[in-house]
This record gives structure tokens, sequence and C-alpha cells, in this order.
């Protein structure tokens, strides 16, 4: 599941930010990712994975990889 959520994440942000290659480490910043393209990356994480990430989670969110791992242990949570 994980590699396949990590690639569902990608595409999303990859989607919203119009950049194709999203690298896993690399800072939204650094990919010119503003603070409107960044809610909206995290509205539609939370409509498509039906979570909720807190607004004290959100200075956590700076690349692909820490997303993955929030979103992956909000799943975990919610399914167990």
């Amino acid at each position: 599941m994980s590699a396949t959520l990590k690639d569902d994440l990608r595409k999303l942000i990859a989607e919203i930010t119009e950049i194709d290659d999203i690298p896993d480490g690399a800072s939204f910043k650094d990919l010119g990712v503003d603070s409107m393209m960044a809610l909206e990356i995290v509205s539609a994480i939370e409509r498509e994975y039906k979570i909720r990430i807190e607004e004290s989670e959100l200075p956590s969110l700076t690349n692909l990889e820490q997303s993955f791992a929030l979103v992956a242990s909000k799943l975990a949570a919610k399914s167990s």
C-alpha cells in the first residue's frame, strides 16, 4: 500500500502544482509551491483520504516524504 499511497500523493501534488516530477525529499518551497497551492494540496489530501490535517501539522508538510508519512500515519490510526 505504501508505494501506491506515495505515488497517489505524488500525482495529486503534481496535478495541483503543474510540476511533472515531484522528488521525495525536494522542498515544496524549492519547487515553487506558494501558500495558496499548499492549502489546495492539504485540502485535496483531506478530501481524497477523508482525514483531517490540523493547523499545527501544516509546518511539517514541507515535501512529499513528510506528507506521505503524515497521511500514512493518519490512515493507519483511522483503520485501527
